[in-house]
């Protein structure tokens, strides 16, 4: 569920279906942007373009290992939902602010985390939102 608290910001409020919180963050922001027009006929050229595919290569190794996650991910849901709900493992209930995973608790069934959803939303609105309890990523340098 999306709510945005009083001062605008967008928060997400879900259960959280596999075991695990997926660990990628901001992978593709990290790809730089523009196009690349060193191609010519010149040795210099070419050395400059060699130069610039080696820098790519981290961004798309990167983003390949993204995707691979997000492979793994999808094949894996199915049967850790059914799992889930065939063994009445408890359900996590997330609030993520923005996309940066912010506040988690183990609900209980399926019922239950559905109405902990609607509380935790319906708090959001009001302006209380939950203590952080997930560890805060890394601070980037400028």
């Amino acid at each position: 569920m999306k709510v945005k608290d009083p001062s605008g910001q967008t928060w997400r409020i879900t259960r959280r279906w596999v075991p695990w919180r997926r660990r990628f963050r901001d992978g593709l922001d990290a790809v730089p942007s523009g196009s690349f027009s060193l191609a010519g006929d010149d040795p210099v050229s070419l050395v400059l373009s060699l130069l610039a595919v080696l820098l790519l290569l981290p961004f798309l190794l990167v983003v390949a290992v993204a995707w691979l996650e997000l492979l793994v991910l999808l094949l894996v849901l199915p049967f850790a939902v059914a799992w889930r709900v065939a063994r009445g493992r408890h359900w996590h209930v997330e609030a993520r602010r923005g996309f940066t995973p912010w506040w988690e608790v183990d609900a209980g069934s399926w019922s239950a985390s559905r109405d902990r959803i609607a509380a935790v939303a319906d708090a959001v609105r009001r302006g209380d939102t939950p203590e952080r309890t997930i560890d805060a990523p890394p601070l980037e340098h400028p």
